[in-house]
């Protein structure tokens, strides 16, 4: 059996220290999906919205069923007309097995809306952190999270077997003090390491130190302050119906491209 990706208890651990004014990248998604539904021709009655962060969808969406990101999620079964996983599949042991249970959630034609962090998300970080780490201690160990690429992500709709998959994605840049300021605004995020090979000893002396050296060296800005790269990956797809577009058989064209 393949060992998890994730400490879950390490992971609720830092989620209970999240400051609740410090979400700014769950506030951009769920006002990115916001937008987006203002576009959809179609008024859902029945929502329901996977979040860790309960508070940042009850003001949005106030009638909203909303469910944590536990492995097993607390879906009834062909219930809901729309439903939103926000911002917690970058953390999933099994992200198919997630997007599986939120399709079988929806209505036949219901809607699915996720959004998760990409590849591109605090490259700066990865290179820095892992280049100190060999100059401090000559070897590696995993300290930022895995995350998918687009192109990955998008096959993930189609492995949980929805319609008409689709997956963009939003950069943010951000601005810091320092890498420190950096880390810090990521523990008040939740967002710290809870990965389940993580290394559980003191990080070497040192380590952080010449990692902001780093970090600063490459990626300062003209203004003094540093740069970091958040992606968010937003999924979409819909519970298959017969009334939806299906594509032309093989072979049936009239006309030569």
């Amino acid at each position: 059996m393949s060992p998890k990706l994730t400490d879950t208890n390490a992971l609720r651990l830092h989620r209970a220290r999240a400051k609740g004014d410090r979400l700014f990248l769950q506030e951009s998604a769920a006002d990115e999906i916001k937008d987006r539904l203002g576009v959809v021709n179609r008024a859902f009655t029945n929502v329901a919205v996977v979040t860790p962060f309960p508070a940042v969808w009850r003001t949005r969406l106030p009638n909203a069923h909303i469910v944590a990101d536990d492995e097993t999620l607390a879906l009834d079964e062909a219930h809901f007309d729309l439903v939103i996983h926000s911002m917690s599949l970058h953390w999933a042991n099994d992200p198919v097995g997630q997007l599986i249970q939120c399709r079988r959630a929806l209505k036949p034609d219901g809607l699915l809306i996720g959004a998760t962090l990409g590849g591109q998300t605090l490259q700066e970080l990865r290179g820095a952190l892992g280049e100190a780490e060999i100059q401090v201690s000559g070897g590696l160990s995993p300290r930022v999270a895995p995350m998918g690429e687009i192109r990955d992500l998008g096959g993930l709709l189609q492995r949980a077997g929805f319609a008409l998959p689709v997956a963009d994605s939003v950069s943010l840049p951000a601005e810091y003090r320092d890498a420190l300021h950096l880390m810090r605004d990521l523990r008040d995020m939740g967002e710290t390491n809870a990965l389940s090979q993580r290394r559980r000893n003191c990080p070497p002396r040192g380590l952080f130190v010449e990692m902001a050296q780093i970090y600063d060296q490459n990626f300062k800005t003209t203004a003094g302050r540093v740069n970091a790269t958040y992606e968010i990956v937003f999924l979409t797809g819909w519970a298959p119906d017969d009334s939806q577009p299906k594509p032309l058989r093989p072979g049936s064209a009239k006309h030569r491209l």
